[in-house]
């Protein structure tokens, strides 16, 4: 990869944690250059704003459309930018969820949002061995899955898959209104405390059929969260897997000494 001498001071808009990414030897690749220029010019442009093209945007800083698609992609991954049809505009900040045993609609809610959710599917079938033992329950049991795209401002953001047993919630189907607060249904109307869960977050890429549902490119990474909730009683209640966009999420936790 080509490299070009570094500036003595942070490149523009990077802000300076560890020099600004410029390496001990004071190289760095040109597309990284790239970026730090692309990255002011972000500023400028404001939230909502569009980029100039591809073509126009290489001959500006002299860089071969290679090294430009790749400073961009940075930005993308980064959630500086994000696609709207064939532009490339500026993103907002991203939305800040708690880790915490909160619904997914007051965490967007929070910040001013509109939460929202489009339903991919309700279906009951019988719990295979390792799901009859998550949630406490004998292996053929009847266990409802919950499928639905997460969006924000009407965004597609994210896929949360939900099981829990049906005998805890008999009337799902008929009672629930899914592009409603799962955990508000749970405990105003079907009469369920919640205790706790056990949660674990690691990255991933979408399966082409996630990034169908969702809206983004299959390489953009993704954060993937699999929480196990339980009651008040602590009786396992539900498993949910929740999938989120690299680019527009990033959760929140506070820490408190022992």
């Amino acid at each position: 990869m080509d490299e070009t001498p570094g500036p003595a001071t942070p490149l523009p808009g990077l802000g300076a944690p560890i020099r600004a990414g410029i390496p001990e030897h004071g190289r760095v690749p040109k597309y990284y250059a790239v970026k730090g220029q692309l990255e002011a010019l972000l500023d400028e442009l404001g939230e909502g704003g569009v980029l100039p093209t591809e073509r126009d945007l290489a001959a500006r800083f002299e860089v071969a459309r290679e090294t430009l698609r790749q400073a961009l992609r940075d930005l993308l991954i980064q959630g500086r930018v994000r696609r709207r049809g064939r532009s490339t505009v500026v993103a907002g900040p991203k939305l800040e969820q708690p880790l915490s045993l909160a619904s997914y609609t007051e965490g967007v809610r929070r910040q001013g949002r509109v939460p929202g959710r489009n339903l991919i599917g309700l279906e009951r079938s019988a719990a295979d061995p390792l799901l009859a033992g998550q949630l406490a329950i004998g292996v053929g049991e009847q266990v409802w899955h919950l499928e639905r795209v997460l969006l924000a401002d009407g965004e597609r953001v994210g896929l949360e898959s939900t099981y829990l047993a049906v005998a805890r919630v008999p009337e799902l189907d008929r009672e629930f209104d899914p592009g409603s607060s799962f955990y508000a249904f749970l405990t105003e109307k079907a009469g369920v405390e919640l205790g706790g869960a056990d949660e674990r977050i690691e990255t991933v890429l979408a399966s082409p059929r996630e990034a169908l549902l969702i809206g983004t490119p299959p390489a953009l990474p993704m954060l993937l969260l699999h929480r196990l909730t339980r009651d008040a009683a602590g009786v396992p209640l539900e498993r949910v897997r929740s999938l989120y966009r690299g680019d527009r999420f990033g959760f929140t936790t506070r820490l408190e000494a022992d």
